[in-house]
């Protein structure tokens, strides 16, 4: 079951991400993040309103510090997906996995030996295609730029939101990364005298964007209580390879053969973790 909700963050969080590269380029960085963070915030609200629910310290600690770094990372990738190829942007990103995996690795978590070489191999997949970057021209490289950013962050995001929903109530670590992502959205808005919201147009679809982002935290951090973080982090990773896809498909962005390959190890990686796990 960790396996599978781990799978399906990675699936529902690239498509949010492909729809906030897609949109940021029609509508200001900080309207889209800020308008799809509160949609998400709302939505969970409105979740946590009818059940019983109390705030745990330490989980809703770790979410706030993850969703700070969130809210980095978001904006840097939403950015980097808008000015360069989202074919490359999205891998290059997945070198997040890294943080996680080997933070949690350093806490002693000891998952197989084919558990952590398929997470190896799924994570060498998802990255493959940044080999492509060398020859970008400067909008792509200030994408790739800006997906290294989106890397760091969004790792410490993954690392922070897993810790809280396995060492405390998974709901308090969602609230608190999204009353930290937002917090920092809107006072980084204002300072910069940004646009909070885009065209009227664009609110449901921007709205949805949120949504999934929302849905995709809550699989993960369910994910991350009952299986190794080390290892649903990677497989949480894998969303630049939906992010590359639908860009193929949508946008007709060309998938060389590295990348092809790329997808291809990441499938044999999955499937190894799944046979280890």
């Amino acid at each position: 079951m960790p396996i599978a909700l781990a799978l399906a963050s990675s699936l529902v969080w690239g498509v949010a991400d492909f729809l906030g590269g897609v949109f940021t380029r029609r509508a200001p960085l900080t309207a889209v993040t800020v308008v799809s963070q509160t949609a998400g915030f709302v939505a969970l609200l409105v979740w946590l309103a009818a059940r019983v629910f109390s705030v745990g310290g330490a989980s809703f600690a770790f979410g706030v510090l993850g969703g700070l770094c969130s809210a980095v990372g978001l904006s840097a990738f939403y950015k980097g997906l808008a000015v360069g190829t989202m074919s490359i942007v999205s891998p290059v990103a997945a070198c997040g996995a890294v943080v996680p995996f080997a933070l949690a690795l350093a806490r002693g978590e000891r998952p197989s030996v084919w558990a952590i070489g398929g997470a190896i191999v799924a994570l060498v997949g998802a990255v493959l295609a940044s080999a492509a970057e060398s020859r970008a021209s400067g909008d792509r490289r200030l994408g790739a730029m800006l997906a290294l950013v989106a890397a760091f962050t969004i790792g410490l995001f993954v690392y922070f939101l897993g810790l809280g929903g396995k060492h405390g109530d998974p709901f308090s670590a969602l609230l608190g990364a999204r009353v930290g992502s937002l917090a920092l959205l809107v006072v980084g808005a204002l300072a910069l005298r940004a646009p909070l919201a885009p065209r009227r147009e664009l609110l449901p679809a921007v709205a949805v964007i949120g949504l999934l982002d929302s849905s995709a935290n809550a699989l993960f951090v369910f994910a991350s209580r009952g299986g190794y973080l080390s290892v649903v982090s990677v497989l949480g990773s894998l969303y630049p390879v939906v992010t590359l896809l639908a860009a193929h498909v949508v946008l007709s962005e060309r998938i060389t053969r590295v990348q092809r390959g790329g997808v291809a190890l990441a499938l044999v990686g999955v499937c190894v973790v799944a046979a280890a796990g």
